[in-house]
């Protein structure tokens, strides 16, 4: 006979339970040998297993010499009763009553919860009832395990979890390849082809395609994804067209912003009211009179975030007096505070042709803290001296309040220097034209390309990609772009001149002197930016190539970009203090926590613009397009398309025999997908 840890011994005539399809099944022990055990189970076979096999619950004990019909009519009547038993028991009130009591303990124990002398047919019930409940016991032969209450919690949730995990899969393979065999077919998924599921499952199951889309599934989801898209296409991006399939995103939804999770409009600042409304009352509040110059703006007429404006006088000894205002929501901003790490982790503002998405919230960066005419704003005000010809002799920032006289438009500004209307505007020009020849005399390289402007109708359900040339405003955009290079440089040098530091935007990179100066032609423009590496974030000030200026320190849009309004904090509290806010390590902190958040971020902004270019031509793709060679070499060559500003390879074979940088053609497409960044031109004709 074999011995039980519980004491209780397997002899024939027993009767017994084993699991079978995770189910206990009731024998009847014919023989017992050296621990293994023949048996004549209720499904009326014979069967042999090792006695550790056995359930430890035994008995009652027969006569070993019964009868097969003897046998199978005695399992019969005890696999009733038993069963009335555990139907009648509810093994919540055994786990209340143990729980707290023991950690585990024999079977026997339990059932005497219930019953003084608990018999072979009550513990049996019991015994299935616990084990039937693995989500508050854990059967460790020959005893039972009581959950704590936490666990129980736990294993619950996991439960229920896996149940939703299995209804998903069984709907979601179903659904999926009804997605698909639609887009197949060019038509979309109707009401009645999606398979009938609970709302909880639809919207597991939607939940999962947009983690998918945003890429932040773990391990399981994983698993379940391989298991979900069986017999569906390997596309990169069919979590992204099944779910647009599906209906729950638009047809040419910004998967970007799922990947870097940002938040495209303006909904995450609801989980701030309390410190935007402090910030908002803080500039009601503390508003003082403002710098009596008259200053003005340049910007598109659509800006609405306006964080820069100045004055400018010619003085008489030909020197120029120029005072730049910069919008200063540094003003009683709590660094690390919620809101701030919320901003943080926006980074920038994002403008696309969909919609601009800010980096702060919109009742600040494009209300209470944006310089608009009229409205009095806190400001760093800085004065630049220059002499006759443009070199800066000092650097005089101060903090105080603003009252701009005037929001103008680029394409404004540039009709008043055309007619010469406006004599500030016209001294302005006569500056930028000095300063930017002072830095192509240092090397700069100064790209100017037409700037397509990219438009939507139909937006978002079918949207149609509408491309203009955007009006040519060069000598405004001259104006601000020199002022903001000299702000930036001048401000980088005063804080190096008073030894506290800043974030500096730096490209430690040799031009040679012979590429320097205004570029035009794509094809020089191209020999260029391949020279060019993009600039790191530092704390030390070095040279920028591009832009030939010393300690780059980027401050003049900090309503648009994180590390411009480090900088501001940086600066305005040197000069209330005499002392910087953050120490060299702690800005080196700063900058890399922030260039590893940009560079996700960023990816939106160089990324997205293009999506809708080869949208556009995608919906063009009969037209003729012009291009550009800029680069002959290899087997493909590289064509530059001005009016979009794309280049696309080309195989040298449809070119001709005769190729070299600026040679024009007509090309066109025969394959386009955005999504997955395929151009290919099956056409080229030279002009």
């Amino acid at each position: 006979m074999s011995l039980f840890t519980d004491g209780r011994y397997v002899a024939p005539g027993n009767i017994v339970e084993f699991m079978h399809g995770n189910q206990p099944q009731l024998a009847f022990v014919i023989e017992e040998q050296s621990g293994k055990l023949k048996l004549y189970t209720i499904n009326k076979r014979e069967t042999k297993m090792p006695a550790a096999r056995v359930l430890p619950w035994v008995g009652p004990q027969y006569s070993p010499d019964a009868s097969r019909q003897e046998m199978l009519d005695l399992m019969i009547s005890h696999q009733e009763k038993r069963g009335e038993l555990q139907a009648g028991l509810d093994v919540m009130d055994i786990w209340e009553l143990a729980q707290g009591e023991v950690e585990k303990a024999p079977l026997k124990w339990f059932a005497g919860l219930l019953w003084e002398n608990p018999d072979a047919d009550q513990i049996s019930a019991m015994g299935r009832s616990m084990l039937a409940a693995k989500t508050h016991f854990k059967f460790q032969p020959p005893e039972f395990v009581v959950y704590t209450e936490e666990k129980v919690e736990q294993r619950l949730t996991l439960q229920t979890e896996e149940k939703q995990r299995e209804e998903a899969m069984t709907a979601g393979q179903d659904l999926f390849k009804a997605i698909w065999a639609a887009r197949e077919t060019g038509s979309t998924l109707r009401p009645d082809q999606i398979p009938d599921m609970s709302e909880d499952t639809a919207e597991s199951l939607k939940r999962f395609l947009l983690e998918r889309i945003a890429g932040t599934s773990d391990e399981k989801s994983h698993k379940m994804w391989i298991g979900l898209k069986k017999s569906l296409p390997d596309h990169p991006h069919l979590a992204l067209l099944l779910a647009q399939g599906w209906g729950i995103i638009y047809p040419h939804h910004n998967f970007l912003f799922n990947e870097a999770d940002y938040v495209p409009d303006n909904s995450w600042a609801a989980d701030h009211p309390e410190e935007i409304d402090r910030l908002i009352k803080s500039v009601e509040t503390k508003a003082a009179i403002p710098c009596p110059l008259a200053m003005r703006s340049i910007d598109a007429a659509t800006t609405r975030d306006i964080d820069d404006a100045f004055n400018l006088v010619k003085n008489e000894d030909g020197g120029y007096t120029l005072t730049i205002a910069l919008a200063r929501p540094c003003m009683d901003w709590d660094f690390g505070g919620e809101l701030d790490k919320a901003v943080f982790d926006r980074g920038t503002s994002i403008y696309l042709p969909e919609g601009t998405s800010h980096m702060l919230p919109e009742e600040l960066g494009v209300g209470a803290l944006s310089l608009f005419a009229g409205e009095i704003r806190p400001a760093l005000i800085t004065t630049f001296e220059l002499d006759s010809s443009g070199e800066l002799n000092s650097i005089h920032p101060k903090t105080g309040w603003v009252k701009i006289t005037d929001n103008s438009t680029y394409i404004g500004v540039e009709k008043m220097l055309d007619e010469g209307t406006d004599d500030e505007m016209s001294l302005a020009y006569e500056l930028s034209e000095k300063l930017i020849k002072r830095r192509i005399k240092n090397g700069a390289v100064v790209i100017r390309r037409p700037e397509p402007d990219l438009s939507l109708d139909g937006w978002p359900e079918k949207p149609v990609v509408k491309l203009t040339s955007k009006e040519d405003t060069q000598k405004a955009d001259q104006i601000i772009s020199e002022f903001m290079i000299l702000a930036n440089s001048g401000l980088g040098r005063f804080a190096e001149e008073h030894n506290f530091p800043l974030l500096y935007r730096t490209q430690d990179i040799v031009i040679p002197s012979d590429l320097s100066g205004i570029v035009t032609e794509p094809h020089e423009i191209f020999k260029r930016v391949r020279l060019m590496a993009p600039p790191q974030m530092e704390t030390v000030p070095k040279r920028h190539a591009t832009l030939a200026v010393s300690g780059y320190s980027p401050i003049t849009s900090p309503l648009r970009r994180y590390a411009d309004l480090i900088n501001m904090a940086q600066l305005c509290h040197y000069l209330h203090e005499k002392l910087p806010r953050w120490n060299s390590d702690e800005l080196k902190e700063i900058a890399s926590a922030l260039q590893t958040r940009l560079q996700a971020v960023m990816k939106i902004q160089r990324f997205r613009p293009r999506y809708w270019k080869l949208l556009y031509l995608a919906q063009n793709k009969k037209q003729w397009q012009s291009a550009a060679v800029v680069d002959d070499g290899g087997q493909l060559a590289s064509l530059s398309m001005p009016e979009i500003q794309i280049n696309v390879r080309v195989p040298r074979p449809m070119l001709g025999d005769k190729l070299y940088p600026g040679q024009l053609f007509q090309i066109r497409f025969n394959k386009i997908d955005p999504l997955t960044n395929e151009l290919r031109v099956v056409e080229a004709l030279e002009e």
